[in-house]
């Protein structure tokens, strides 16, 4: 009897779980280091404006949406090496990543104000262009690892968890990086977090160089025909796409929820908690029920659907941030409370962070079985670009509560916080991730389709084109 297609291009092994978690790790690494340090980091020992830095990203992102799908297409056009299509690149661009992370941390205090905002916008720039670079490929990476669904589902998974331990050694660090001055008030130090980023950098190009060595592309593609216009029909395609474009959108502001809290939080245990060396627990309550889930979120995504389970868990999510928000109204805030609440609300987070790549590649299958769209690496530039846009968002809602209350990170050594002013930081960091775990509900119950009915039918209708394609 004849195999079908995606049998003879499934069969994953342990080994490339661990390798494309690996990947995800690796990324994670140094993009972490952006999310929980460098705010903090510029701000308050570059003495560099608030304004100034939301500025800084905002103009990243501008370039992000030239730059993304440039390399985007030329990752589709490009020629297929000896090594893969899509793992060549993460050799390639380890190192050089890595690298650009560590100059973002570089002590220019000596630096003219002026030159040290330069050297920011520079850094970031080139450090953005350049996880471009190894993202793309590796996030394309998962529709040639295998082209069975539930298989992706495993890999989505692994690649979450990946994410969730290179995301923790930047939340140690911006634990740890403070020195106690003479009049008892601490304040980030510049060498410990030099050292730190030095070290994750290091790990993070021995990671990329595992995952590249132990990941196999099993599915056989071919580059996409080099063709004038070819990007704007891709782009414009994939606007017209519900399914891309509803998880996308999802994807974008649930990072920026993501990244927020891990950005805020180093203001708010600072000045509001007065507790900076519990900075990392938040992150860490919101990430520990991932550690019991993930063995059971393929089976239940399978079982109730994969948009159903993820909608339900961001509904949960916001619930408990509400929560937090009423309890301020009566005067009941606690830091063990506060950080109660973020263990139980990542419960439900925990659905769509270990699912949602597996939703970003039903979303792509979708539109190559309907629109015939074959452009994975310019699809998933454009994802990448709307979770960038995440980012972006997230630098905003940091920067816009702290220029509201008048912060200032050098004044704050010595003068610190009005009471009125901690009130309205509190509150700030509990509404932003409530609104936006909220729409993130909204989006996927409402404007996301793929149900587990619809995936059931896409997964066939998939296996009868690739057949039909590899017979041609």
């Amino acid at each position: 009897m004849e195999s079908s297609y995606i049998s003879q291009t499934s069969g994953i092994k342990a080994r490339d779980k661990i390798g494309y978690a690996l990947g995800d790790l690796a990324s994670c690494l140094v993009f972490g280091l952006t999310q929980s340090l460098m705010n903090k980091f510029y701000t308050d020992v570059l003495e560099i404006s608030v304004l100034s830095v939301m500025i800084m990203t905002i103009i990243a992102r501008i370039w992000d949406g030239i730059n993304d799908p440039i390399w985007g297409r030329i990752i589709d056009g490009a020629k297929v090496y000896p090594d893969g299509r899509y793992r060549h690149w993460i050799k390639v661009f380890a190192v050089p990543t890595a690298a650009a992370a560590v100059l973002m941390f570089l002590d220019v205090r000596g630096f003219g104000t002026g030159a040290r905002v330069a050297w920011i916008y520079f850094t970031y720039i080139l450090f953005g262009m350049l996880y471009t670079c190894i993202n793309i490929p590796y996030g394309s990476l998962a529709q040639v690892i295998t082209s069975d669904d539930k298989e992706r589902s495993s890999l989505s998974v692994f690649r979450s968890v990946g994410s969730t331990f290179g995301a923790m050694p930047a939340m140690v660090l911006a634990s740890i990086c403070y020195t106690s001055l003479a009049d008892g008030t601490k304040e980030m130090n510049a060498s410990i977090v030099f050292t730190g980023v030095v070290i994750i950098a290091a790990l993070s190009i021995v990671s990329y160089f595992v995952s590249y060595a132990w990941t196999k592309e099993r599915v056989r593609t071919q580059p996409a025909p080099r063709e004038k216009g070819q990007a704007m029909k891709v782009v414009r395609t994939l606007l017209k796409s519900r399914p891309f474009m509803a998880v996308s959108l999802a994807s974008m502001l649930f990072l920026a929820a993501q990244m927020f809290g891990q950005g805020y939080n180093t203001y708010l245990f600072h000045h509001y908690f007065n507790a900076p060396g519990l900075t990392m627990l938040p992150t860490v309550f919101q990430y520990l029920p991932v550690a019991v889930i993930m063995f059971f979120a393929t089976k239940l995504g399978n079982r109730y659907g994969r948009r159903e389970v993820c909608s339900a868990g961001m509904l949960l999510a916001a619930a408990f941030y509400i929560m937090l928000f009423v309890l301020a109204l009566f005067g009941i805030t606690n830091v063990w409370l506060y950080l109660a609440a973020c263990l139980m609300s990542g419960i439900g987070t925990a659905f769509i962070f270990l699912l949602v790549w597996v939703l970003a590649t039903d979303a792509i299958d979708y539109n190559r079985v309907h629109y015939g769209l074959s452009d994975e690496a310019t699809s998933y530039a454009f994802y990448s670009f709307m979770r960038k846009l995440g980012t972006t968002v997230a630098t905003i809602l940091i920067n816009v509560p702290l220029l509201q209350i008048g912060y200032n990170g050098s004044e704050l050594k010595t003068e610190g916080l009005s009471a009125e002013a901690l009130s309205t930081m509190y509150n700030f960091s509990v509404m932003i991730p409530a609104v936006l775990f909220l729409s993130v509900y909204l989006i996927l119950r409402f404007m996301y389709p793929l149900s587990k009915k619809k995936i059931d039918e896409l997964q066939e209708e998939k296996n009868r084109l690739f057949k039909g394609e590899t017979n041609a």
